[in-house]
Order: C-alpha cells, then sequence, then structure tokens
C-alpha cells in the first residue's frame, strides 16, 4: 500500500513543524526556526510570512540581537487575530466558548439543554455557536474551526456517535447534522471536529498546558456520566470505535447496582452524579474515583492525572479522598503516585477543549492525514512518496 504525498501536505507539516516550535520556545527569529527545524531560511520566511498573514504568529516589537549583523525579530503565537470555539454537549446543559490561541477563553455562552433530540440539540448548539462567533468577530478574531465534545463513545472514522446512554442516543450520524445545523445558523465554512467530551477535556490540559503533562495525560470527567480522556504518545487515544476511556462502564462490583448502560456494577453508579446526591457524605464517592485512577495508572502509566466536571465542582471533597485512596496503594506498592490535579478551566474544561480539537488536528497534518486514509476502501487509497519532509 502506498501513502499519498503531495506538496500542499508538505507545505501543511512545514507549518506545523514551526507552529510546534513555537509553541514550545516563544521567542526563537526565522534564523533560529530554520536551525531546529530543518529548513531553509528561505522556506521559512516564505512560510512566516503565511502563518503572519493568517493570524497563527505575530512579530514582538523588541528585536533580539544574536551576534553579527541585523537583529532578528523574534516571533510569538498569536492570542489576538485566530482562535476556535468549542462546544460541549453535556447531560443537562450545553457550553460553547471562544478561545484564543493560547487558551485564553474570550467569551463563554451557558444554556440549559433545551431537548434531547439529536437534532434539537444541534440546532440549539449551532444558535450559540453563531453568537459566539458574532462575539469573536466584534473583537477582530478570525475563526480556525469549531470542535464538539459528546458525552458519549464518537467513532471518528465514521463519524457516528456509537452511544450515549445519558442522553439516549445510539449510532447517531452526527457530524452532518452539526455541519447542517452550522452552515442554517450562518456560520463560514470553517473546520468541524468532533469527540468525545472526556476526550475533548484531556486536550484542554494537554493543549494548553505549561509543559507538566508531558507526552502522555488522562483527564478523568465525572457528572452524570463518568469518562476518561487519554493523550498517549502526543496523541488522542480513543480506541477501536471510540469506546476507549468508557471507565463509568467498566465494572468495580460483579451483578453491582443497575447502570443506565443495562450492565450491572459499573463504576458510574458508584460515584456518578446521581448516586453522589444520594450519599450522606457524597465525598465518600472519592473512595471508588481513587480506585479508577490507580487502575488507569497502572495500565497507561501517564505524566498526569487530571480530575474534573460537574460533580467535581458541587462536591470538590471527592478530590482530596480520590488523591488520598490512590496515594494508600501506591504507598503499599512502594511506589511513587502520579500527580493528580483539579482542572484548570473547571466546568468549561471539555467546552475549551473541543476547542483545541481544532488546534490538535491543525498541528498533525499528517495524523490527520492518515485517519482519513483508513477511512476510506482500501482500493481507493493510493501512494506516492516524492517529496522529502522535514520534521
Amino acid at each position: 500500500m502506498k501513502t499519498i504525498g503531495d506538496q500542499q501536505l508538505v507545505k501543511r507539516i512545514n507549518r506545523s513543524v514551526l507552529l510546534r516550535l513555537l509553541r514550545n520556545q516563544s521567542g526563537l527569529s526565522r534564523a533560529q526556526l530554520a536551525q531546529e527545524s530543518g529548513l531553509t531560511k528561505s522556506t521559512v520566511s516564505l512560510l512566516v510570512r503565511e502563518l503572519i498573514d493568517e493570524g497563527w504568529l505575530s512579530e514582538t516589537d523588541v528585536p533580539a540581537a544574536q551576534g553579527l549583523g541585523r537583529p532578528s525579530t523574534p516571533l510569538q503565537i498569536d492570542s489576538r487575530s485566530r482562535g476556535m470555539i468549542g462546544v460541549e454537549v453535556a447531560v443537562e446543559a450545553l457550553r460553547v466558548v471562544g478561545v484564543s490561541l493560547t487558551g485564553q477563553v474570550l467569551c463563554a455562552l451557558e444554556e440549559a439543554l433545551g431537548g434531547t433530540k439529536p437534532e434539537d440539540v444541534c440546532k440549539q448548539a449551532a444558535r450559540l455557536v453563531a453568537r459566539t462567533h458574532a462575539q469573536l468577530t466584534q473583537r477582530g478574531v478570525q475563526l480556525a474551526g469549531v470542535g464538539v465534545g459528546l458525552p458519549g463513545a464518537f467513532d471518528e472514522a465514521t463519524g457516528m456517535l456509537r452511544f450515549a446512554p445519558n442522553l439516549g442516543w445510539r449510532n447517531v450520524d452526527f457530524v452532518p447534522l452539526i455541519t447542517q445545523a452550522l452552515a442554517q445558523a450562518g456560520l463560514p465554512p470553517v473546520a468541524v471536529h468532533v469527540q468525545n467530551e472526556a476526550d475533548t477535556a484531556a486536550l484542554s490540559e494537554y493543549e494548553f498546558s505549561e509543559g507538566d503533562a508531558k507526552d502522555s495525560l488522562i483527564f478523568v470527567t465525572c457528572g452524570a456520566g463518568v469518562g476518561a480522556g487519554i493523550v498517549l504518545n502526543d496523541r488522542l487515544f480513543t480506541g477501536m470505535q471510540g469506546m476507549a476511556g468508557e471507565i463509568g462502564h467498566s465494572i468495580l462490583q460483579i451483578d453491582g447496582p443497575l447502570c443506565s448502560c443495562g450492565r450491572k456494577g459499573c463504576a458510574e453508579t458508584f460515584f456518578g452524579a446521581r448516586t453522589l446526591a444520594k450519599l450522606p457524605e457524597p465525598a465518600q464517592g472519592g473512595h471508588y474515583l481513587g480506585v479508577v485512577l490507580q487502575n488507569l495508572w497502572t495500565t497507561f502509566n501517564p505524566s498526569m492525572l487530571v480530575v474534573g466536571g460537574p460533580s467535581c465542582d458541587t462536591y470538590p471533597g471527592i478530590v482530596q479522598v480520590a488523591q488520598d485512596t490512590l496515594q494508600a496503594y501506591a504507598t503499599s506498592a512502594g511506589m511513587t503516585a502520579p500527580t493528580v490535579r483539579a482542572a484548570r478551566y473547571g466546568l468549561l474544561a471539555s467546552a475549551v477543549g473541543a476547542a483545541a480539537l481544532v488546534l490538535h488536528h491543525d498541528l498533525r497534518p499528517m495524523h490527520a492525514r492518515m485517519s482519513a486514509l483508513a477511512a476510506r476502501p482500501a482500493d481507493a487509497i493510493e501512494i506516492s512518496s516524492t517529496s522529502t519532509i522535514a520534521a
């Protein structure tokens, strides 16, 4: 089998290399970017000019001297000219945010979910997106794309929402619905990306973190449902049909309480929001959360565990109980427990992460291309590799 390689793909990859270098180290000059990337100075100059014109990069006001000759001009990610919109479809509400390329929340809207039919949810979300886009336009921010986080297993290869038991959704062809709704709401043609809400929450921490996540991170979101967003080796790990991270439906007790998914003994029945509301001391549900964190730690060995969601906002004590439970397991094994912390963006984590999903795809064009090829029939895939790609 061959892989399609063309000049546009090469260009996108080279642009992403420069953007990622500047995200890791702001203030690099064109000459330094050429040195770090292996690209020629002329190629870097051309790409940098395009990225500045499109609002991805900006030049700082203070030149940086580099030995003899003209002082170079430091570059940085532009935090004012370009942004993304993120949507979280939660069980109880819709949250929509406008976010800068550097993770600053520029505006935010929230409404109670008006209905649970997929068509109604898409129309309501599209109206909020249109309002958010208008606010961004007033600030002079150009829209790079829209991301959507859903409370269920989403199959990226087919665009299908496999199941969202707390909304009563199964096998919903979601991408055409949201794309059509956005167009009808007057949104200009932009990239639209969809993923599970826990996966998007993980990206809010991973894409906009301060470097503590390294190349792996797990975000556990606790609400009416319980899920985990998993980033491994700089990629979202979503599984065969988007089912990876559905930890709320991992079994904690054989023949335990009946879950909304039809199984018995799921984790969700022990520390989902409905269960916590019935407990005399809701924070005690954190013991079960701590068990799940222990299992995630020993299974994936992430550099960071982040916990967030509505339940953590309502019952903040469950996070501390979960940390203590995890630490007890680590002490028993004579090991150092991974860092566990609360979500930086609070209840906006999934929405901000949905916006970050746009950036995540833009910065990994080869991964996006291979995902698209994987969704096509094998006999339709043609490959030619005639270009050298700088990395």
